[in-house]
């Protein structure tokens, strides 16, 4: 039997917030402005989860999300709090947003201006002016229905879903992106320059639904950004948020146990076997982990270990972070370069589960923007290959230095020739790091994939299904990953959460 809470008379309600990633931070302002005691709970050695910030060598690496997008939902928190966002960070426009450079040394910058996005696009293909701009009006409508509407409204009930499905049927959500690009588009580079975006939340353009053409819509709309000083800024400015309101945030803590009784979360047990009560639990903690690694199998009746194990996960992503005492011009902040194979790709890596011999990557190049991210005349990168996750059975003890050198030998024969010569620091991230630092079922990136029978109210619920008190925020519940998405479920979970109450001894 547990220990109950035994509170003061005139002490408010108590809220546990598992995990310090953006939807963490997030929950626990809105939480904390709404009237309940937070504290949040963090395995790592500093905020941020996914977002963790590392220090190397003079070099600074943001291990994760870097394209900052809808900076609304980030001047909100500041709003809620009484402050201004700038006065803590400072957002930079970016232009172009990305270079998507093609495997023969062409390449397309995307940008959010529309007469030089034409250009772009006639530049490849001027046949495909007339679709463009009809699939320029199909994003938009899903950015209005798919984001405006239905991105912070939690799918609680089943009459959530039936709401939303007018919506969805204008959206053709049952259409898969790629498949909403083609139907506009024929030029196959331009087709991969408008589908490629749901790759930066773990999905795949063949199989996502077709209403992730908002991103374009919310690109074009309110911009693409970098935090000077990378987006460790940004988490280190929410983190100041919750000092300035008193709310802890306890470090090297790790969660091992959500504990339940009578169907209701009463707290929380540490790895060192600390128990901390509260009136809820709010995880930001990977969905998959939480329902079947936090929580004991009788208190599950919705996601059973079954149901965890049968569902489809993102991919996976290898990180390799370097410096070099050289600096790199011509690559911009934000570079993609597609390889070869596009959906072949892409099935190897999403269907067939297998590790394949080529690659597409993401090269980030934030000292392009902010050169105090690197000790003078150096460059601070990482590139992202997108891999599978660990259903493929890839040894990464065993498999991660060559397919470190296959990237190596591609960066140098493409844009950054000579680089090896000049590196001063090199470390990696794999899909087995992924499960093991970041507590990710199958070393997914992503959490679930983000398919349409795995979206909305299909997908792990921000008020728990199976526990009274339990609350769910991140890329695991609705509406899904990113930056936008995350912040977007701390908004959904303020409409679900209970009113924090005084509670009597």
């Amino acid at each position: 039997m547990l220990k109950k809470a035994v509170f003061k008379e005139d002490e408010v309600s108590t809220a546990i917030v598992i995990g310090s990633g953006f939807g963490g931070l997030a929950s626990a302002i809105r939480l904390s402005c709404r009237g309940y005691k937070v504290i949040v709970i963090e395995k790592l050695d500093a905020p941020g989860g996914r977002a963790y910030v590392h220090h190397r060598d003079g070099y600074t690496f943001d291990a994760g999300p870097t394209i900052i997008t809808a900076p609304f939902l980030l001047s909100e928190l500041w709003e809620l709090c009484g402050k201004k966002m700038s006065d803590d960070v400072d957002l930079r426009p970016m232009d172009p947003f990305y270079r998507i450079r093609f495997d023969d040394g062409t390449h397309f910058d995307y940008t959010g201006d529309p007469d030089r996005m034409r250009a772009e696009v006639a530049k490849f293909a001027p046949e495909d002016l007339p679709g463009y701009k009809r699939f320029l009006a199909e994003a938009e409508k899903c950015y209005k229905l798919g984001f405006q509407e239905l991105s912070s409204t939690p799918f609680d009930t089943i009459k959530d879903l039936i709401r939303a499905i007018p919506s969805m049927v204008k959206m053709r959500a049952w259409e898969s992106l790629y498949k909403l690009v083609a139907r506009h588009l024929k030029n196959d580079k331009i087709r991969q320059v408008m589908s490629f975006h749901p790759l930066l939340i773990g999905g795949n353009p063949f199989s996502v639904t077709a209403v992730y053409a908002l991103i374009n819509s919310l690109e074009r709309r309110h911009g693409v950004h970098s935090a000077m000083g990378g987006t460790g800024s940004l988490i280190k400015g929410l983190a100041g948020l919750l000092a300035g309101r008193g709310v802890q945030i306890r470090l090297n803590s790790e969660v091992k146990r959500i504990e339940v009784e009578d169907g209701k979360a009463q707290g929380v047990t540490l790895a060192n076997g600390e128990f901390i009560p509260a009136d809820i639990v709010v995880s930001n903690a990977d969905a998959a982990w939480t329902y079947q690694k936090l929580i004991a199998p009788e208190h599950r009746k919705v996601w059973t270990d079954a149901k965890v194990n049968k569902s489809k996960y993102s991919m996976s992503l290898f990180v390799w972070y370097f410096g070099t005492d050289n600096q790199y011009p011509d690559v911009p902040h934000h570079m993609i370069l597609l390889g070869k194979r596009y959906k072949e790709l892409l099935t190897d890596i999403f269907k067939k589960h297998k590790l394949a011999d080529d690659f597409s990557l993401y090269l980030h190049r934030p000292t392009a923007t902010d050169p105090s991210l690197a000790p003078a005349g150096g460059d601070a990168f990482y590139v992202l290959a997108p891999v599978p996750n660990l259903e493929s059975g890839t040894d990464w003890a065993k498999e991660a230095e060559p397919y470190r050198q296959a990237i190596a030998k591609y960066l140098d024969e493409s844009v950054l020739p000579g680089f090896e010569k000049h590196l001063k620091t090199s470390f990696l991230m794999t899909p087995q790091d992924f499960q093991d630092r970041l507590l990710s079922v199958k070393g997914a990136a992503f959490g679930f994939e983000p398919l349409l029978l795995q979206s909305a109210w299909f997908r792990p619920h921000n008020r728990s299904e199976d526990i009274q008190g339990l609350y769910m925020v991140g890329a695991g519940t609705h509406p899904g990953a990113g930056i936008p998405g995350v912040l977007s479920s701390a908004k959904a979970l303020m409409s679900v959460v209970a009113e924090p109450k005084k509670v009597l001894a």
